[in-house]
């Protein structure tokens, strides 16, 4: 398997573009995304755990219950949340999609992101359609990447290339994901597109399993979104048998998948609101999986830690103090701590108590774009990585009046 170009258009018979239609009020970014198949595909999704969600999601839902889709229809700058018509302007954003490409409104897959109770109008979607379809490019996503863009900073899109079935297959996504987000998918929106040919029932085990371990695992700032998720399309152009069970080609679809999911995680964290360093967690020597998820999670969500990284501040008590109210089952005596970065490893912690280090030298591991947190349970074989990013002055200044 190796990276390759192309983010979501790299796998065959997949197009994508974007353009401004006039959803948000600024005239230089692009608030309106489409990608297309060639083909219909299998599609498996997975969705916000939020009680709250958009009536995308719902609409969402129904086209892909037979497990395939056609295209992808997603706007920024409202998130069609909390409306009374919700519902019927995600179907009339399907229906507009579908009758500009000549395919069944039930192949659109539809989502929204933006502001939270916010009505939207229909019109500019309506009149920016065929624009739209002009828009869509074998070549490039960049347009569309920015068509979903909100408070994100950088585009977000990684493609591998592996091989399935003696066939050689091509997978990419692309994201968006800055701030309202926290474990428990969805907390982003996610596409992801592939050639390779699976069915529908083993391409949602996958995505499924997947999550877990890479979207699941990922916090900026402890809310988790009402209307975000992730979405998988496999057209099967690349020509290999269709993976229908479990065994080597499954497998190295999981691992292609993966790839692609934890290098668009890391992205996500990285680009928090406000945030200025990508965060870490690893957690080894955990009696079981659930423990070393648990602690994972607990550390990077916390707003102490989080802060102190910002500082460069090597506060290694605020990693036992997460640890300690994770609820996780753990022998505090036994946990060792240890940051480490680009400008090298610091041992902060042994056996839960502090020992002796240079401050100096740990600032200045402290003060590279990325740090990994090395946590140590000394109590199994189990582990665990959790991504998130550093709490800044600036994360307020943006959610203070994201609004208005």
């Amino acid at each position: 398997m190796k990276i390759i170009e192309g983010g979501v258009v790299a796998a065959k018979g997949f197009k994508a573009g974007g353009i401004h239609c006039g959803i948000r009020a600024t005239r230089t970014k692009r608030d309106l995304s489409l990608i297309v198949s060639d083909v219909k595909a299998s599609c498996a999704a997975v969705y916000t755990t939020n009680l709250v969600k958009g009536a995308p999601l719902t609409v969402t839902k129904a086209h892909i219950a037979d497990g395939y889709a056609q295209a992808v229809i997603v706007n920024s700058g409202n998130a069609n949340t909390c409306n009374a018509d919700g519902i019927e302007i995600a179907e009339t954003m399907s229906a507009l999609a579908a009758d500009a490409l000549g395919i069944a409104a039930s192949d659109v897959v539809v989502a929204s992101t933006g502001v939270i109770g916010q009505p939207l109008n229909i019109e500019p979607i309506r009149k920016g359609m065929p624009q739209l379809v002009k828009s869509l490019s074998a070549d490039s996503c960049d347009d569309a990447i920015e068509g979903i863009m909100t408070t994100d900073t950088v585009p977000k899109s990684i493609a591998v290339e592996f091989e399935a079935g003696g066939k050689t297959c091509r997978m990419g996504g692309i994201a968006k994901g800055s701030g309202m987000i926290h474990p428990n998918m969805a907390t982003m929106l996610v596409f992801i597109t592939t050639d390779a040919a699976i069915s529908p029932e083993m391409l949602q085990k996958a995505l499924s399993e997947d999550v877990k371990n890479t979207f699941n695992m990922l916090s900026v700032d402890g809310d988790t979104s009402t209307n975000d998720n992730c979405v998988v399309m496999a057209n099967g152009m690349a020509g290999n048998a269709v993976i229908k069970e479990e065994g080597e080609d499954f497998t190295a679809f999981m691992t292609a998948l993966n790839t692609v999911n934890v290098a668009l995680s890391r992205m996500i964290a990285g680009d928090g609101e406000g945030a200025t360093k990508l965060l870490e967690c690893k957690v080894a020597g955990a009696a079981d999986e659930i423990t070393a998820k648990t602690v994972a999670k607990s550390v990077i969500c916390s707003s102490l830690l989080k802060a102190a990284m910002f500082g460069a501040d090597a506060n290694w008590g605020r990693v036992l103090c997460a640890i300690g109210y994770s609820g996780a089952d753990v022998d505090v005596n036994k946990v060792d701590v240890d940051f480490r970065s680009a400008a090298g490893t610091i041992s902060v912690c042994r056996n839960g108590a502090g020992i002796e280090f240079s401050e100096e030298e740990a600032k200045k591991v402290l003060l590279e774009k990325e740090i990994d947190i090395l946590i140590g349970l000394n109590s199994g074989d189990a582990e665990a990585t959790a991504w998130g990013c550093d709490l800044t002055y600036d994360y307020v200044k943006i959610n203070g009046d994201y609004r208005t």
